[in-house]
C-alpha cells in the first residue's frame, strides 16, 4: 500500500475550463455539501504494476485552462495540469493497490481499495465524493464515503477530471521508474499495458515480480 498526500490553497487562476465541468459539484453543494471530492483511478488493464487513484478536492469555480478527461490530453499537457491541480487544490491524495493486492482480490476490488485509500487521506476531508464510472464496490472492497457514481465522469465533474489527470500521471511515472529496474519489459513505452510488444517480452523473460499474475492467462 502507498499513499502521497498534499493540501494546497485556493487561489483562482484564469483558463478556460467548461462551464458544464462545474454542473455535478454545483448539485452537491446546493445538498449543502461544501467540500465535493472527485476521485477516479488509472492503470485497471495493464499487466504489471499498480493500480493508481486521484481523489481532489477543488476550490469551488476554480479555473483551470485546458483541464479535461486525462484521456483527451498530452502527457505534456497532463504534466502541466498535475502541477497547477497540487498547487491550487483545497485539498489532493494519490494512493494505490499493488499487483500484490489486485493479484490477491480482484481488480474491480482493488481499484474500490486504491480510490478509498486517496479519499481518507484528504485533509481537509470531503463532506462527499463523485466516483467516476458505475461501479462503487468489489466483493473485497467498496467506497464507504458518502458517494454517488457519474459514468464518464472525468468528462462532466471539475474535481473528477483533476483526480483523473493525478492518478494517470502518477502512475506513468510509477510505470518509469519500474522501467528503470526492469528494463527488459520497457515499461517506459506501454506501461505495463498488454500491446504485443509486451506479450513478446514476456514470452522471452517470464514474468517479474510486478506483473499481475491473474492477468497473464493468455501467455
Amino acid at each position: 500500500m502507498g499513499v502521497s498526500e498534499r493540501s494546497g490553497g485556493g487561489d483562482i487562476c484564469q483558463g478556460e475550463t467548461p462551464v458544464s465541468l462545474w454542473e455535478e459539484e454545483r448539485l452537491c453543494w446546493s445538498q449543502g455539501y461544501s467540500l465535493v471530492c472527485g476521485v477516479d483511478e488509472a492503470g485497471a488493464g495493464p499487466l504489471a504494476g499498480a493500480v493508481y487513484a486521484g481523489a481532489v478536492i477543488l476550490p469551488p469555480e476554480l479555473e483551470l485552462e485546458g483541464l479535461n478527461d486525462s484521456k483527451k490530453l498530452t502527457p505534456k499537457q497532463r504534466d502541466i495540469l498535475y502541477d497547477l491541480i497540487r498547487e491550487k487544490a483545497v485539498a489532493w491524495a494519490v494512493a494505490w493497490a499493488d499487483e500484490k493486492e489486485i493479484d490477491k482480490t480482484d481488480i474491480l476490488s482493488a481499484r474500490m481499495l486504491a480510490m478509498q485509500r486517496a479519499i481518507d487521506k484528504l485533509t481537509p476531508g470531503a463532506d462527499f465524493v463523485l466516483v467516476d464510472g458505475n461501479r462503487d464496490h468489489g466483493k473485497h472492497a467498496a467506497i464507504t464515503s458518502p458517494h454517488r457514481t457519474l459514468v464518464r465522469g472525468d468528462g462532466r465533474s471539475a474535481s473528477i477530471a483533476a483526480a483523473s489527470i493525478l492518478a494517470k500521471v502518477s502512475r506513468d511515472r510509477y510505470m518509469e521508474d519500474m522501467a528503470r529496474q526492469y528494463p527488459q519489459y520497457e515499461f517506459e513505452r506501454h506501461k505495463g499495458y498488454p500491446t504485443k510488444r509486451h506479450y513478446a517480452l514476456l514470452r522471452e523473460h517470464g514474468p517479474c515480480p510486478i506483473h499481475r499474475r491473474t492477468f497473464l492467462s493468455k501467455l
